[in-house]
């Protein structure tokens, strides 16, 4: 009777040990299955990624490119090299910087032009210079 104990251990013995063996190949399927899942979707975004860095240095390489051009063009080189004489540049409550003779017709009412007949030069003594006539005026004459 002995031996048949002995022959039902080692059977259990070994059912327990191929338990033990597929538990921990069951383990390390699943890990794999996690780890081909994880790179499945790394590979599935990395296009796209790609493609974002790709774009934001195609704009950065574009807006150099556009202030490089629009620095180089004369007419900007000009008009930096342009400074409204200061006592021509005055701050009016409300409105901001004007440049130019306030009281003339033609007058742009703005702080980067003086006005529409003679943009750049120089209000006193303007041969186009016309008072701006007042709607009160007319009222009182």
């Amino acid at each position: 009777m002995i031996p048949i104990r002995q022959t039902a251990l080692r059977l259990h013995l070994r059912k327990t040990e191929c338990n033990i063996r597929d538990n921990q190949s069951a383990h390390r399927r699943g890990k794999k299955k996690v780890l081909k899942t994880l790179l499945v979707i790394a590979v599935g975004f990395l296009p796209s990624l790609i493609s974002l860095w790709v774009i934001r240095k195609t704009h950065a390489r574009s807006r150099l490119r556009l202030r490089q051009a629009a620095m180089n063009f004369p007419a900007v080189q000009r008009r930096q090299n342009l400074r409204p004489v200061e006592s021509d540049r005055y701050y009016l409550e409300g409105v901001g910087y004007l440049i130019g003779d306030i009281s003339c017709k033609f007058n742009a009412r703005s702080g980067y032009m003086r006005c529409a007949v003679n943009p750049n030069g120089p209000c006193n003594g303007c041969r186009h210079y016309e008072p701006k006539q007042l709607a009160g005026n007319e009222k009182r004459v």
